[in-house]
């Protein structure tokens, strides 16, 4: 078997352990952050205009409405509704953000943990202790 594990464990080419100088390693991708960061932008995007076409239908309702007892309801349910769509384009692009972050947090521990081992040295066989 070659290529990506399901569980994240990449193989590595040396073979498995005691076969070559190294065995399978743990490796990430940053593409499933990234791509899920891309769809928390893409939901932004997507719910920008629909405040202000939320805001024109209510207009051309209030207009032809009259004077409807119900008119004080529909405009507590518009800004409802406003505020819930702010708050999602909130947590989308909060979300997008940290997303994005947990891929610079993964190469930099990655990178910390390979210089931590440079200067380690492994014993090959022949060599004396």
């Amino acid at each position: 078997m070659s290529g990506v594990a399901a569980a994240g464990v990449a193989e590595d080419p040396a073979g498995p352990p005691g076969t070559g100088d190294q065995g399978p390693r743990l490796k990430h991708s940053d593409g499933p952050w990234l791509r899920a960061a891309g769809g928390a932008e893409e939901l932004v995007a997507h719910l920008g205009p629909v405040r202000s076409e939320l805001a024109l239908a209510h207009a051309g309702l209030m207009a032809g409405a009259g004077r409807l007892t119900a008119l004080a309801e529909l405009a507590a349910v518009r800004e409802s509704w406003e505020r819930r769509i702010k708050a999602a384009q909130d947590e989308c692009g909060s979300l997008a953000a940290t997303l994005r972050g947990v891929t610079r947090t993964q190469g930099a521990t990655n990178e910390a943990v390979r210089s931590s081992f440079a200067a380690v040295t492994v014993p090959r066989a022949g060599d004396e202790p």
